[in-house]
């Protein structure tokens, strides 16, 4: 299939197809004409590259997901590794999250008199933001 139909059928514009192609995470198509046509199966990398980067997976990621896999070969094994680190990245984002919140939440009824009072206050340092911040 050309690369519009790709394109079409995933639902990206055609500059994307060619920055997977340039990033390894889709294999070189072969050309006729001067033009790219990709296998049928393609669609499928690129759905996947598309879902995956969708749950937060990075390019980087979804390359090494996919780097030497046959069309074949099963994908649970992989799906597992990943998921077990972006689970970890996941639950990180959620206490960031919710200490974010509760600070938002403590700002509603901000009275502080001045910015030095204010800084004081929320015990911001240069070096760190926030002192009270975890990592």
């Amino acid at each position: 299939m050309k690369i519009g139909e790709l394109a079409g059928r995933s639902g990206l514009n055609s500059s994307a197809i060619r920055y997977y192609e340039q990033l390894g995470l889709l294999p070189a198509p072969h050309h006729t004409g001067g033009q790219r046509r990709y296998p049928p199966d393609a669609l499928y990398r690129v759905l996947l590259i598309r879902f995956a980067s969708d749950m937060g997976f990075t390019l980087s990621e979804i390359k090494l997901f996919l780097n030497g896999l046959r069309d074949d070969a099963p994908v649970g094994p992989r799906w597992r590794i990943l998921a077990h680190y972006k689970i970890q990245e996941v639950e990180e984002n959620i206490q960031r999250a919710r200490r974010l919140k509760s600070l938002l939440e403590h700002l509603l009824n901000c009275r502080c008199a001045s910015l030095q009072v204010c800084v004081q206050r929320l015990s911001l340092s240069r070096d760190r933001g926030l002192v009270g911040r975890r990592k």
